[in-house]
């Protein structure tokens, strides 16, 4: 059994989800970025989600953003739904798209957490051997200069999506927007912050790179490639998948964390243990999702229901 997450409206998540076997299937080209930004604009817009930052590779995505509504399993199941239902067919594939691996979902709870989180999505092409700086990416992403400040836009895609359908308008924008730990005031040195710690990212990318004898693939090479190989690069299975991110020197922010998700869990357990007893008046601690949702179970704060 996994372990109950909390969902609580307006906080801040690092979300990654993976294409099954790390076949390509997200390759960078023009139909899938598409694809990409179209859905997640129409989804965000649908289920009251701000998106922070972004990038597509290939074999998975990775997205920040807050849950103003405290939805996110909702929106997560939509806009998964709907990039592996287009990609199905715009790829010509039979079978899953995603990995049957739970959808990573890390909350973020310092804005050194948003710092180095953002920036590890806006260089992850560089950390994965494909393109010598992040601004080079070809793919459906967030440039530095657009946090809290860009817009992406796109149109509606050929495929799949029904034309007649209201749900799917025929353009679309997506605004960047800041996360709600940063003050409006304070963005541009938000944007300085980011941009440093992509570069300390970029070099120890090159080092560790250049250090193993490899080179980077390139942009153009990136979107010419088969989206039906495979990456070959190590990668570790069922590694950690942690609930939150502090930052780094951030210890006192991981002990109040670390307790604050135990005694989540620990009154979650209690009350489920009850609740599978027949008493059907228990109460579950306030950031329970699945039970509300599914059981109408009551929760602590009232003010958290849909």
């Amino acid at each position: 059994m996994s372990q109950p997450r909390e969902i609580i409206p307006g906080a801040t998540y690092m979300i990654t989800r993976r294409v099954l076997r790390r076949h390509l299937l997200l390759r960078p080209d023009a139909s899938i970025t598409q694809l990409l930004v179209y859905t997640l604009a129409v989804s965000a817009r649908r289920f009251g989600i701000e998106v922070h930052a972004f990038c597509a590779m290939s074999t998975h995505l990775h997205i920040i953003v807050t849950d103003t509504k405290g939805v996110l399993p909702r929106f997560l199941q939509f806009f998964h739904r709907i990039v592996a239902l287009g990609t199905k067919v715009l790829r010509m594939w039979e079978g899953p798209v995603w990995d049957h691996e739970a959808t990573s979902v890390v909350q973020l709870l310092t804005r050194a957490a948003l710092v180095e989180k953002i920036a590890y999505v806006l260089a992850n092409p560089v950390a994965a051997g494909l393109v010598l700086y992040a601004r080079e990416w070809p793919g459906a992403k967030v440039d530095v200069r657009e946090l809290g400040c860009g817009v992406l836009r796109a149109a509606r895609p050929s495929v799949y999506l029904d034309p007649e359908n209201p749900q799917w308008p025929e353009e679309t924008t997506l605004p960047i927007a800041l996360p709600p730990l940063i003050e409006q005031d304070s963005a541009e040195g938000f944007r300085q912050q980011v941009a440093a710690e992509i570069e300390r990212q970029e070099a120890q990318a090159h080092a560790e790179i250049q250090g193993q004898g490899h080179r980077f693939l390139g942009a153009e090479q990136a979107t010419e490639i088969s989206p039906y190989e495979r990456a070959t690069s190590f990668e570790a299975l069922r590694d950690r998948n942690p609930t939150f991110a502090v930052g780094r020197g951030q210890e006192d922010a991981w002990r109040i964390a670390s307790a604050a998700v135990r005694t989540f869990r620990a009154s979650y357990r209690a009350a489920l243990e009850r609740w599978r007893a027949g008493v059907r008046s228990v109460l579950f601690p306030a950031g329970t999702w699945w039970m509300r949702t599914f059981h109408g179970a009551g929760v602590t704060d009232a003010a958290l229901a849909i």
